[in-house]
């Protein structure tokens, strides 16, 4: 955990497992990592990305909501990986949001990327560990098949086997995006 901390903080960019598969991480604020995500994923910009937390206090600086029981939703247990989509602060940077008015968050569940969200002391960036087109990865071989020495540090962890995406609701609606 703590070459995985070091390695965010370093500017890095890392895979660790999350609820359903592993996901490629960095410091949301750090351009450049996130430009060699981004790269690895051969994903565009436009697309944004998730953040992921332990806490809603480490999603609170990207998101503009005031409602409190808008933010008890986001805070609730969930049967399947939930995540959000909110309105986002003025000041997030076009990277994380992309063409999009709002930002993807999580509250993360599994215990191994809450420990890294905690020791890392904010949200982390939280993308699936595949190229474009890809299945993503759900085991530390599959990263390290699709990326090879790329990534700064692999965490090891195992996803919840045969898991769906987290679905996708729009915090203020409640419109369900991917169920």
């Amino acid at each position: 955990m703590r070459e995985a901390v070091r390695a965010l903080r370093a500017g890095g960019a890392i895979a660790y497992p999350t609820e359903t598969v592993f996901g490629l991480g960095c410091a949301p604020l750090d351009l450049n990592a996130i430009e060699r995500i981004l790269a690895l994923k051969r994903r565009p910009v436009e697309k944004g990305l998730i953040l992921i937390g332990a806490t809603l206090n480490q999603l609170l600086p990207f998101i503009d909501v005031n409602d409190l029981a808008l933010l008890d939703r986001l805070t609730q247990t969930t049967e399947r990986p939930t995540t959000w989509i909110c309105p986002l602060r003025a000041n997030v940077p076009r990277w994380l949001h992309g063409r999009h008015h709002t930002i993807a968050v999580r509250i993360t569940t599994h215990p191994i990327a809450q420990q890294l969200c905690q020791q890392f002391g904010s949200a982390i960036v939280s993308t699936s560990a595949n190229p474009a087109g890809l299945k993503p990865a759900h085991n530390t071989l599959e990263v390290k098949r699709y990326f090879g020495n790329q990534l700064d540090y692999i965490l090891n962890g195992h996803c919840a086997p045969h898991a769906q995406p987290s679905q996708l609701i729009e915090l203020m609606s409640g419109r369900v995006i991917r169920g």
